[in-house]
C-alpha cells in the first residue's frame, strides 16, 4: 500500500554544494527520473554560474534577494525557465532561499571566471 511522506524540513540536515561554495541544498522529493524538489540556500554574495538545463525548472523565492535572468527577485518572487534554455547566473544579493522543481538532468554548467 502506497502512503504519504512527509518531512520535516525545521530539523532536515542540509547538505553543501562542493561545486558551489556558500550553497546548501535540501532534496526534498524526485518528481520524475533525475529531477528534483530541493530547497536551496546561498550566502550573500554567492555565485551559480550560467547552465543549462535539459529540463524545465521553476523557482520560488522563499526569501532574500537574487538577481538572475538580469533581474532582482525578492521574497515571493516566481520564475519558470523552459528546457536547454539560458539560466543563470544567479547571485545571492542577500542570503537566500529557494525552493526549486527540476523536471529532469541537473544540466551542465559553466566555469566561474573571477
Amino acid at each position: 500500500m502506497l502512503k504519504q511522506i512527509f518531512i520535516n524540513t525545521n530539523t532536515e540536515q542540509w547538505l553543501n554544494l562542493e561545486q558551489f561554495p556558500g550553497t546548501k541544498i535540501m532534496p526534498l522529493a524526485e518528481p520524475v527520473s533525475q529531477g528534483s524538489i530541493h530547497r536551496l540556500q546561498m550566502t550573500a554574495g554567492t555565485v551559480i554560474p550560467i547552465h543549462f538545463h535539459p529540463c524545465d525548472e521553476y523557482v520560488y523565492v522563499l526569501k532574500g534577494i537574487i538577481e538572475t535572468g538580469g533581474r532582482q527577485c525578492e521574497q515571493g518572487s516566481f520564475w519558470f525557465t523552459p528546457a536547454n534554455t539560458q539560466n543563470g547566473l544567479h547571485k545571492a544579493i542577500t542570503d537566500v532561499e529557494l525552493l526549486t522543481l527540476r523536471l529532469g538532468a541537473m544540466g551542465v554548467f559553466e566555469e566561474i571566471e573571477m
